[in-house]
């Protein structure tokens, strides 16, 4: 028989609420739903490292512009757009003890394991609440192999609202459409949206009055369950209030929703509804885990066999099963800016006010200790970054150097991100902002 804790964890996961996350009625819409100039920043952390030679110009070896150089083979979708790109490499990760994977640590920018709650937030999250507030303020979506994105539709490795606080990926792209847009749909959608909303509502009645019952020092971990239960069903009471606007921003319902061919059918899904919930100003900040943070994934139908681990002890640099999931991950990339481009916000468009950060869960490779962590930024965040260049970062400088960075563009006064003063002292030369990277 299930233990209530693993009752509790199963129900949770079931529903992909992000608990311990403020409440949805604290949050408002932003714009265009609302009248706030919005900013938002996009995650795409894929797993199995990032090596430089995949992302930087062969040749380049020092800092300069982007504008004669060639864009290597894995990120050559990405040619056109060489003047929204800002190439990053020679910051670390060594405090994060990467390995196969950092985990919360690659986002949270402390040292993470398999298995290891958060021991903090992590820095989507923490834009997530500085950014101006929308309906969902912060969306995780994660990409594997079919098998297990049906068997685990939620799972929580790389986001967390603070310690011991994980935020959920959604992997089915039916459920993540029925949560967004459920209420707006018909026929068979619509039931199962309706269905699971009635029992879902029924729970959350359940366990707010069993945890009355239970003893005080259980109440407090008890209230974060019964709370993620209230942020999912506020969250789908708000986004039928603003219906009428949500329908022109919907994606169509497929053949890939309900039978995929191959996995990367959902992965395309998933990315479509990302965006929508961009572009209809549900969410400013959205986190894409391919691989979900760990050690798997699969891309069958770029043609490739070979999933999971095995893909980690291939060298990536000129390996055509590499260039084939960094070319796909571009042309998502472009899919991205192509669809923010073409939406008029302000005096300028919705890319204008976006910045997406490329990078991967664990450094530059599996079996990693994290010494460089590539990264690569597309978009100036309403003028906040440099762009169209290559910058080789000088000294010794932390992940969390490029997140104090965001916070700083997003308006934060902040010099550190998740570093004290005797961490700092031990793999940090320097404090703030990377300089470098800021307009």
């Amino acid at each position: 028989m299930l233990s209530r804790r693993q009752m509790l964890r199963g129900l949770a996961a079931s529903t992909g609420a992000a608990f311990g996350a403020p409440l949805l009625s604290e949050r408002v819409l932003a714009s265009p739903l609302g009248n706030t100039t919005p900013k938002r920043v996009i995650f795409f952390m894929q797993n199995q490292g990032f090596d430089p030679k995949t992302c930087i110009p062969e040749g380049m070896k020092h800092s300069g512009t982007l504008a004669n150089a060639k864009l290597p083979e894995p990120i050559s979708a990405l040619e056109p757009y060489k003047e929204r790109l800002h190439i990053i490499n020679g910051l670390h990760g060594l405090h994060t003890s990467p390995s196969h994977s950092a985990f919360f640590g690659a986002l949270g920018g402390y040292r993470g394991s398999d298995g290891v709650p958060p021991s903090a937030s992590t820095i989507d999250y923490e834009l997530s609440k500085v950014l101006p507030q929308t309906l969902l303020p912060h969306l995780c979506i994660g990409m594997d192999s079919i098998e297990n994105m049906k068997a685990k539709p939620t799972i929580a490795t790389l986001s967390a609202s603070g310690a011991g606080q994980p935020i959920f990926m959604h992997s089915n792209p039916n459920h993540l459409y029925q949560m967004l847009y459920g209420g707006i749909s018909s026929g068979e959608i619509r039931l199962q949206h309706e269905a699971r909303s009635s029992v879902l509502s029924q729970i959350e009645l359940l366990a707010a009055a069993k945890g009355q019952s239970l003893p005080a020092s259980d109440q407090q971990r008890y209230g974060q369950y019964v709370q993620g239960f209230q942020e999912v069903n506020g969250l789908r009471d708000r986004l039928d209030t603003v219906s009428d606007h949500l329908r022109q921003f919907a994606p169509k319902v497929d053949d890939r929703y309900t039978n995929p061919e191959f996995e990367t059918d959902w992965h395309d899904c998933l990315l479509d509804l990302g965006i929508s919930a961009l572009t209809s100003g549900i969410t400013n900040t959205l986190t894409i885990g391919s691989g979900r943070g760990e050690i798997f994934g699969a891309w069958k139908g770029l043609g490739i066999d070979q999933q999971g681990h095995n893909l980690g002890h291939m060298d990536q640099p000129d390996n055509p099963i590499w260039i084939k999931i960094r070319q796909y991950n571009s042309r998502m990339l472009v899919r991205i800016m192509e669809k923010l481009e073409s939406v008029p916000e302000g005096s300028g468009t919705m890319m204008d006010n976006t910045v997406i950060v490329y990078t991967s869960n664990n450094a530059d490779k599996q079996h990693t200790n994290g010494a460089n962590w590539p990264v690569m930024l597309l978009g100036n965040f309403d003028g906040a970054f440099k762009s169209g260049c290559f910058t080789n970062v000088e000294g010794k400088r932390p992940i969390n150097a490029l997140y104090t960075s965001l916070l700083r563009a997003a308006g934060q006064n902040v010099d550190r991100f998740n570093m004290d003063d005797k961490m700092a002292k031990k793999f940090d030369d320097s404090t703030g902002p990377l300089r470098e990277v800021l307009a």
